[in-house]
């Protein structure tokens, strides 16, 4: 029997067992064994990682394990930029997200403040991977097993169980908002500013009288105006963002 001593940090943490948490523990292994397969079999998702360090030195996720290393896992970090250093991730491009279908309203929320959302109701776990695969998209989800997937290399498993609380989380790990109210809440796609005159015939009589501009959706065609519901939007988009910056609510 081979064994190691690992230390986990940061919030990769929330993934182990109280007694292994923010302290070194040994772990025995058997066989050949990579340190992407040994970490997941502790509880952590690969995508949550960010580096991972075998006695002091970068290593890949394919790093085959000795009998005596000392590993250390780091999540991603907030404000140290380590792009030259870590073998465990690609560079991360633009934001797009994929979100599995518990996370509807988290979806609809992030596109409020202008991430883009891609939300896959029925969609089984490979097709998300697929899809996070082929369109470079983030994974979000509740689910630990769809992080684990091979396919998927960026992912980010969602601590909240309210979707108020999940949009805090999101704006906390991957950064502020983009554009707000410039997303369709219902399709993804962005909006395009749009004369009144081509869309009058649509409206009801009192949103013609008081509101003078208007967007619409490309994709679904949906118009959006600063109505009523605008006020409280506008909260909560910049409740959430503060929150997310600051800590506070």
């Amino acid at each position: 029997m081979k064994q190691v001593t690992v230390r986990v940090y940061g919030p990769l943490n929330d993934f182990l067992p109280p007694a292994r948490r923010q302290a070194a523990f040994a772990h025995a292994f058997e066989g050949r064994e990579s340190v992407k397969d040994l970490v997941e079999g502790l509880g952590i998702p690969h995508p949550e990682i960010d580096l991972i360090l075998v006695n002091g030195e970068p290593v890949a996720f394919d790093y085959a394990v000795q009998d005596g290393n000392r590993i250390a896992v780091f999540p991603r970090f907030e404000s140290v930029d380590i792009a030259g250093v870590t073998l465990v991730r690609p560079p991360l491009g633009a934001l797009h997200f994929v979100l599995d279908g518990h996370l509807g309203r988290l979806a609809r929320y992030m596109r409020l403040v202008g991430l883009d959302a891609t939300y896959l109701a029925d969609a089984s776990d490979d097709d998300i991977a697929a899809l996070a695969a082929r369109e470079g998209r983030i994974v979000l989800t509740r689910d630990r097993g769809l992080l684990k997937l091979r396919g998927v290399s960026r992912g980010y498993w969602i601590r909240a169980t309210m979707p108020r609380q999940q949009l805090v989380e999101v704006l906390h790990r991957f950064g502020p908002m983009r554009a707000p109210f410039s997303r369709c809440l219902r399709c993804n796609a962005e909006l395009r500013e749009v004369p009144k005159a081509s869309v009058e015939s649509r409206l009801e009589p009192r949103t013609r009288e008081y509101y003078q501009r208007f967007h619409e959706c490309p994709r679904c065609h949906r118009i959006y105006w600063a109505g009523s519901h605008w006020q409280r939007l506008t909260r909560l988009v910049e409740s959430t963002t503060l929150e997310a910056r600051f800590g506070v609510s």
